[in-house]
């Protein structure tokens, strides 16, 4: 169960406090690939980040039983001055990895590291950096994978490499994805939440949500 309990998200301006949703409630459905959906500045991404645990709403809350996975794409977590071994061993002790050694070895074979997986993470390339994030990431068994643009992470290669490993995961754990890639949405999504003037509406049929979201 994912479910938002009266999540009101505001920003304060000089013209007074801009809400970006209030008082929403809405439970994800359980099993489901979902697309998050909605036009430039409907909040999408704001909400998206509510769930991640990366931004707090202003009031209301977000209940769920479900391990949650932090934005696949996004470096969060990762700490400059650490190695990237020293970056696994941490993020995996915090998510309650069992085997660690294991965790390490699976970690810098999937993002391709080599040596340098023993250098502190500044030392790194931005590109790296995510994949050593998606990395860390996808050695791990959550239960819904949030997915923001994922497959932007590295070169052609290190993309298809990513998109296999997420399609993967979303056979035996559940998808909530952002991305402005119709084939993408396609490929990982199977039902659909349309976010538009601070209302969720959930569409079991993937086509008629994206049908609804090119008329926004």
């Amino acid at each position: 169960m994912i479910k938002l309990d009266k999540l009101t998200k505001y920003y304060p301006s000089d013209l007074g406090n801009q809400y970006i949703f209030q008082d929403i409630s809405f439970t994800f459905p359980e099993g489901r690939n979902v697309a998050l959906l909605g036009s430039n500045g409907a909040g999408k991404s704001t909400l998206f980040r509510i769930l991640a645990g990366s931004e707090y709403p202003n009031k209301g809350k977000v209940v769920t039983d479900k391990a949650l996975s932090w934005p696949v794409a996004l470096a969060t977590g990762i700490h400059p001055q650490m190695t990237g071994r020293e970056n696994t061993r941490f993020i995996g002790r915090v998510n309650g990895v069992a085997n660690l050694d294991e965790y390490e070895e699976k970690v810098k074979a999937f993002a391709e590291l080599s040596v340098k997986y023993d250098l502190p993470v500044k030392n790194y390339s931005s590109g790296m950096r995510s994949r050593l994030a998606f990395g860390c990431c996808v050695a791990i068994d959550f239960d819904v994978y949030l997915i923001d643009e994922a497959t932007s992470v590295g070169d052609q290669k290190f993309r298809q490499k990513a998109k296999n490993a997420l399609l993967e995961k979303s056979k035996t754990a559940s998808v909530i994805m952002v991305s402005h890639d119709m084939k993408e949405i396609r490929q990982f999504c199977d039902s659909a939440v349309i976010l538009h003037q601070g209302e969720l509406t959930f569409y079991d049929d993937l086509e008629e949500a994206l049908d609804v979201y090119k008329t926004l």
